[in-house]
Parts: structure tokens; C-alpha cells; sequence
């Protein structure tokens, strides 16, 4: 199984600000990609979800996520928006590399803090691949990182260009000879 560190996260959060903090004056009001949310939106899902896997990882319940959430002020300008998301990742990469590698937190089953590193990697990558497709900023997710999100959460992925994979593994992409996929999920918990 690859192991996903804060390293990582720090990296994904990094490529992240410098693929859009040059498009922070844009309307971040139009939607990300395909998705119903905005652009603003979406990268605060990224530093919600960063956090709560922090909280996770640092907590370790065992029956469901903490209950408490981050709410990004909605006067927050994008760049500010993208500080948080780094700050976020900030907390999961020292959750993460504090944490025994044996430690299990709730994910839909018990996971580990490599499997929540591998989430955040994913969700970072793959919200900014949607931010960018709405600001029409042409991007694509790091081939490194790509790779080591699809050996953790998506044993099953076909052969190809680990970007390329990872976007139609989402339903953010087409690969030659496969109906893009309308559904998906990867598999972060361990035994």
C-alpha cells in the first residue's frame, strides 16, 4: 500500500495556490466545472474537508466524523480563500506525520492516517482541477501526486497517464476505450 505524508499534502496545497492565486481577482462566483458549486465554494470544501480529516486523524473516533465544521467567512476573497485551504493542509500533514502509523479513524471504516493524507491529496487536486476548468485556466494534477492517490484510494484503476486515470476514476474525464464514469468511489479504509 503507498504511503501518502504531509509532505504530500503540503505539495498539493502548494500547487494548488500557484495554479489560481494569479487568477484571484477572476469571478470566482461561476461554477467549478460540472460542479453546482462556485468556484469560491469549492475551495472552501477543500480546506472543510482538509480540516475535518485533521480532526480525524487527531481524534481517532472510531463511529463517525467529529461534529464540528469550518465555516470560511463568505466575505473571504479568494486569495484569502486559498491561505485557508494552505493552513488546513498545514494541520492534516501535522496530523498525519505525528500520528502512528497504526492509528484508525472513522472514514467509512476504519482508516489510516495515510489513507486520510491520500483523501486530502485527492481533494485538493481534484477540486482544483474543477476550479481551474471554471475559471478556464488550463491545469491538469501533478503526475506524482496523481500516482500516489490512485496506488492508495484506487487499487482498481486501469493503466495510463496517472492525471488522466485519476479524473475519469472521479467522472472528471474520458480515457480511450471506457464509458466515463457517472460514479465512483475510492477505498480509504484498511483492515
Amino acid at each position: 500500500m503507498s504511503t501518502v505524508t504531509g509532505a504530500d499534502l503540503l505539495e498539493a496545497a502548494d500547487e494548488t495556490t500557484r495554479v489560481l492565486h494569479p487568477h484571484r481577482e477572476r469571478d470566482w462566483s461561476v461554477p467549478a466545472g460540472t460542479l453546482t458549486w462556485s468556484c469560491w465554494t469549492t475551495a472552501a470544501h477543500i480546506a472543510h474537508d482538509l480540516l475535518a480529516y485533521a480532526g480525524q486523524v487527531s481524534g481517532l473516533p472510531r463511529d463517525g466524523y467529529l461534529p464540528y465544521d469550518l465555516r470560511v467567512s463568505p466575505t473571504a476573497s479568494p486569495a484569502q480563500t486559498l491561505t485557508v485551504v494552505r493552513a488546513c493542509a498545514g494541520l492534516l500533514a501535522v496530523a498525519v506525520d505525528s500520528a502512528a502509523p497504526d492509528a484508525r479513524a472513522w472514514h467509512f471504516g476504519p482508516c489510516d492516517p495515510a489513507g486520510f493524507a491520500a483523501m486530502g491529496v485527492a481533494e485538493t487536486l481534484l477540486h482544483t482541477h474543477d476550479i481551474t476548468v471554471g475559471l478556464g485556466v488550463p491545469w491538469q494534477p501533478p503526475d506524482r501526486l496523481s500516482a500516489l492517490v490512485l496506488r492508495r484510494l484506487f487499487p482498481d484503476a486501469p493503466a495510463g497517464p496517472a492525471p488522466d486515470v485519476l479524473r475519469w476514476m472521479t467522472g472528471r474525464g474520458e480515457l480511450p476505450g471506457r464509458a466515463r464514469r457517472t460514479s465512483w468511489r475510492w477505498h480509504a479504509a484498511v483492515d
